[in-house]
């Protein structure tokens, strides 16, 4: 069930991302919406259910967007592996490891996307692309620590998980 609450998920943030995403940008730097829904996702519930996230959301970007399809969606597979990863070793402080992680994953995957999108064809040259992806990752770490940890909380609360006996 979890795997298509995420699917649908997904598809609504990337639908977002593009209606939605263009008005609330500040400078240059615009929300990854499908990329924090993965990531919160991911740290959330768990890797197979933010994997169904990054792979639908990715498929939907590319597809509204009219990129190269799977693009998108092999850049955030990878992101949410990463986090899925980085993750593992904060266990015991996910709600605090969200923002960082989402500013982090966000400069790979916009690494990715840029390395992908200038290799399938789209001619984009920038000398120094880190400087020109900065503000979307601070943007993206900002809506994070907004929403992040408060997701992260309501479902460690409301989920019981088996936990061994002392």
């Amino acid at each position: 069930m979890t795997v298509f609450v995420a699917a649908i998920g997904a598809t609504v943030s990337a639908i977002f991302e593009l209606t939605v995403g263009p008005y609330l940008r500040v400078g240059d730097a615009q929300p990854h919406f499908v990329l924090i829904f993965a990531v919160i996702w991911t740290v959330a519930v768990g890797l197979e259910s933010g994997l169904a996230a990054a792979f639908v959301g990715g498929i939907v970007l590319d597809v509204l967007a009219q990129r190269p399809l799977g693009a998108s969606s092999f850049a955030l597979v990878l992101c949410v592996g990463l986090a899925a990863t980085l993750t593992r070793l904060f266990i015991r402080v996910r709600p605090l490891v969200v923002a960082p992680l989402v500013g982090i994953v966000s400069l790979v995957y916009s690494m990715i996307l840029f390395v992908l999108l200038g290799a399938l064809g789209s001619a984009v040259a920038a000398k120094d692309p880190v400087s020109i992806l900065a503000p979307g990752v601070v943007y993206d770490a900002v809506v994070a620590v907004l929403i992040g940890p408060l997701a992260v909380a309501v479902r460690d609360r409301y989920v019981d998980e088996e936990r061994p006996a002392f």
